[in-house]
């Protein structure tokens, strides 16, 4: 289970990294690393593809009951891969750590599985949403669903779930805004 507690350290949400792909240009996604302890907890994100992602941060501690937001890039590709299909993959491995609120101060064994701690690991897949043609993702296409503002996959799971007041207040201004601001300047022209 990645998003709900579930008896986990941590969730993740969304559930799946979603890059809206185009040639020659970085896309970036954010998932949301909520500790559901009452401990410290730090997570590290590792990849199938190190040299595809640009990932920050890739590992950190996360407060008791907490969360952090991690920002993944795909770095800009040359070419797109057949049937926009990736098999790429993610793991976000977490361990309770001391009290403590930096990286660089946890034993650096924390993730070792040779050494007697509980390890969680999270598996997250990497889904490509081809751009069309006036450069917008069109999730329409795939999901069958029909919207003035266009988002990405799982991100009305991610802000429902994960979202604070000043995340949900950040993310209205940042993405619905623009969003509706461009829908009403395409409606005047």
């Amino acid at each position: 289970m990645r998003g709900g507690s579930g008896g986990q350290m941590i969730s993740i949400y969304p559930e799946e990294l979603s890059f809206e792909v185009e040639l020659e240009k970085p896309s970036s996604c954010n998932i949301k690393v909520v500790n559901n302890t009452e401990h410290h907890v730090a997570f590290k994100v590792k990849t199938t593809s190190p040299k595809k992602y640009f990932v920050r941060p890739n590992a950190s501690v996360v407060q008791p009951w907490d969360s952090c937001t991690v920002t993944v890039t795909l770095q800009a590709q040359k070419e797109l891969p057949p049937d926009m299909q990736c098999k790429d993959k993610f793991l976000i491995q977490s361990a309770k750590v001391p009290p403590t609120s930096h990286i660089d101060e946890i034993p650096k064994d924390t993730f070792n599985k040779e050494v007697e701690k509980v390890i969680e690991d999270l598996k997250l897949r990497v889904v490509y949403i081809p751009r069309s043609e006036n450069g917008h993702a069109n999730p329409e296409e795939e999901s069958g669903r029909t919207s003035d503002v266009k988002l990405p996959n799982s991100y009305l799971l991610f802000q429902i779930f994960s979202c604070t007041f000043f995340d949900c207040l950040y993310y209205m201004i940042c993405f619905f805004v623009p969003q509706m601001l461009k829908n009403e300047v395409s409606n005047i022209c």
